[in-house]
């Protein structure tokens, strides 16, 4: 009879990112996070760049684009409570496979919007659908973002936690700009009244095998070794609603810390990302083809930053990178968006400042945000903060910015509206602790007192 072997320790668990195996492995977890977040972003760029056709199709008459960015806001709704659902679960069961669902769902409802029939076929029940169907992303969404970054951060190495974490950005633009640029490619290739009857379907299908070869992906990876480490030293106990109430009786410092952040971080995505084709067209008054470039430009250029800006973090810190982001958005967010109503040219310039002004808070999400919870409430903590905050203030943000813009004719709006949101998040930043090099194991808030707690045995 042979003897049970021990289990694998953490130091076994973990990557060695300069061993080959290592760094596969690494490569795997990036892609196994960032392909879900690519796609959740796959179809906030498609809907936003469709919004056109979507308001045709679906909100005809005295609704209009209103009735499209109301159906943007409210996939928003239910993503607090699909972060309370989904988080707890993630730090009771394990991070993967909450993420294995997340990804179906998201890339599920997405393409079946691009099977829905149209306002003019089944009536009101054609926006009702539509708005159904963002509900459940935006349920999945809630536990799809905060799990993908939990996944990644725990995985990376401490001392390199902004470079790996940032590809999970990376993601973010690329499924973002994938989406728009599929749609432009659609725009060139069909005419206007193929467009408007069914060319802007193919995009939103294009998502089931997205979200398929990600199931793929995460299928082939372990839970992160952080979290497999507190499992076998049985530190994970009780149920799911047990790491919610652990939660909400012990962290409430850094979930109001991360809260301000996000509306910050988010009301300048959600404007940029997703609001800003209708702005560019509906407002400064270029073809919905410009603005579709004028956005892809800001992102391909956003996106071969996002890589560098990760690994400056590493040694410059977390902090320092939010400050000059946030503190720069809220100078020049206003000359910036009148030198965008100059015309095309000064639009693209306008907008490239803009993203790379955004770019040290997008970069560094996944290893600032994840380093302010212990592990047996990451997900959750993570989860629920980011998503009841991007829901009352970062989903809403182009449905605030169009209402506003058209019912005042105050075209400089989006940019007052940012410098607003990035007061309260300088607010928030005096409170942040830092974290860069920080081990994020364990069951303590990370901090450099708890890493130098266990070094000197102290700590598990």
């Amino acid at each position: 009879m042979t003897e049970a072997s021990s289990p694998a320790t953490y130091d076994e668990l973990a990557p060695d990112p300069e061993s080959p195996e290592g760094r596969s492995l690494l490569r795997k977890a990036i892609g196994a996070s960032a392909i879900g977040n690519a796609t959740e972003w796959y179809d906030y760029g498609v809907y936003a760049a469709t919004a056109t056709y979507l308001t045709e199709a679906f909100f005809p008459g005295d609704l209009g684009s209103i009735g499209t960015m109301l159906g943007f806001a409210i996939s928003f709704v239910l993503r607090p409570l699909g972060g309370m659902v989904w988080g707890p679960i993630g730090d009771r069961i394990g991070r993967k496979s909450v993420l294995a669902m997340t990804i179906l769902l998201i890339s599920g409802a997405t393409a079946l919007i691009g099977v829905l029939p149209t306002h003019a076929v089944a009536g009101v029940w054609a926006p009702i659908l539509l708005i159904l169907l963002r509900v459940i992303q935006g349920f999945s969404t809630g536990g799809e973002y905060g799990g993908a970054a939990t996944f990644m951060a725990e995985y990376a190495p401490d001392k390199k936690r902004g470079r790996y974490g940032s590809f999970l950005e990376f993601g973010t633009l690329a499924g973002f700009s994938a989406g728009t640029a599929i749609v432009l490619l659609f725009e060139l290739l069909l005419t206007d009244d193929q467009m408007q009857t069914w060319g802007w379907r193919i995009p939103f299908l294009i998502a089931l095998p997205m979200g398929l070869i990600g199931l793929y992906l995460r299928s082939q990876m372990e839970d992160t070794p952080v979290f497999q480490e507190l499992e076998q030293e049985d530190e994970i106990k009780g149920t799911a609603w047990t790491r919610f109430k652990d939660l909400l009786t012990n962290y409430w410092h850094p979930i109001l810390v991360m809260f301000g952040m996000v509306i910050a971080l988010n009301v300048v995505n959600y404007t940029l990302l997703a609001y800003q084709p209708s702005y560019l067209k509906n407002t400064i008054g270029l073809s919905e083809t410009s603005g579709s470039v004028v956005v892809l430009i800001g992102q391909v250029v956003m996106m071969a930053m996002i890589p560098f800006f990760g690994r400056w973090s590493d040694s410059t810190g977390r902090k320092p990178m939010w400050w000059g982001s946030l503190i720069g958005l809220f100078i020049l967010a206003l000359p910036l968006y009148w030198l965008m109503g100059q015309g095309f040219a000064w639009a693209i310039v306008g907008f490239v400042i803009l993203g790379l002004l955004y770019i040290p808070q997008l970069a560094t999400i996944s290893a600032t945000f994840p380093a302010m919870f212990p592990t047996q409430v990451r997900y959750a903590g993570f989860a629920i903060s980011y998503n009841v905050a991007t829901a009352a203030f970062g989903g809403t943000a182009p449905l605030v910015n169009d209402a506003v813009v058209e019912n005042t004719g105050w075209n400089l709006f989006p940019a007052v509206y940012m410098m607003g949101a990035c007061a309260i998040g300088l607010v928030a930043m005096v409170f942040l602790k830092e974290t860069a090099g920080c081990s994020i194991r364990g069951t303590e808030i990370p901090s450099k007192e708890n890493d130098f707690s266990m070094l000197q045995g102290m700590k598990p």
